[in-house]
């Protein structure tokens, strides 16, 4: 068994932010944190890691680390590990390729849909999470990137007016790793990636499906990269 982590691992982000532009418990803006970091690859599959720990890396108290904890554990994103912690789930590279076959069939098609449905002020409302992506790559917090990634993309599949299409891509999304951010910050590419949301935008507010189907084709490609860059 993994020995638990005594130390932070990383820098925490300033801030624990609100997603999805609504009001949230703390104890869900901690959780939302502690998924990014998931996501992200920073919080590592088998590794155990304590409340206390978690707690001190997010600048917060040990109890709602706890209770998001256990919200990730019924979630299946970790297992609890009695008198120790919480042991992050191994996600296999089966399951991740089936997780980003299932996201393509969904976003690609609805993506570029919106191109000829979507109403431009809203489409424009998404413009600063997009712009956020952007900002975090710039500053290497791959947490705030994970978040404004997800706040750009559940926004704009939103746009379609189907809850439940939200819904399962947000699970999927939660289930992801991407292993390969910190190879981009390193390389100094995350930046790119990150304006590809920018350039989407452009592409939907201009009515332009093909353009629209050609970034997101592209964007998820660059999904499968990063979570087998291990």
């Amino acid at each position: 068994m993994p020995a638990t982590r005594s130390s932070a691992p990383s820098a925490a982000p300033a801030a624990l932010p609100v997603l999805g532009g609504k009001k949230s418990s703390y104890r869900e803006r901690v959780a939302d944190a502690l998924r990014a970091a998931l996501i992200a690859g920073e919080l590592r599959a088998g590794e155990v890691y304590s409340a206390p720990t978690l707690a001190a890396r997010f600048g917060v108290s040990a109890t709602p680390v706890r209770e998001a904890m256990l919200d990730l554990a019924k979630e299946g994103l970790v297992d609890t590990v009695p008198n120790k912690g919480f042991r992050v789930t191994a996600v296999s590279e089966k399951q991740l390729d089936e997780y980003t076959h299932i996201r393509s069939l969904i976003e690609i098609p609805t993506t570029v849909q919106l191109a000829t449905t979507a109403d431009p002020v809203s489409l424009e409302a998404l413009r600063p999470a997009a712009r956020e992506i952007v900002t975090a790559a710039a500053a290497g917090d791959l947490i705030a990137y994970v978040e404004a990634d997800i706040r750009f993309h559940l926004g704009l599949l939103a746009l379609a007016g189907n809850a439940h299409l939200v819904e399962v891509v947000g699970d999927l999304r939660k289930r992801s790793r991407l292993y390969g951010l910190n190879a981009l910050v390193e390389a100094g590419r995350l930046q790119d990636s990150a304006e590809e949301h920018l350039e989407l935008l452009d592409a939907l507010v201009d009515r332009d499906p093909e353009a629209v189907r050609r970034v997101m084709t592209r964007h998820l490609g660059h999904v499968r990269g990063l979570w087998a860059a291990h």
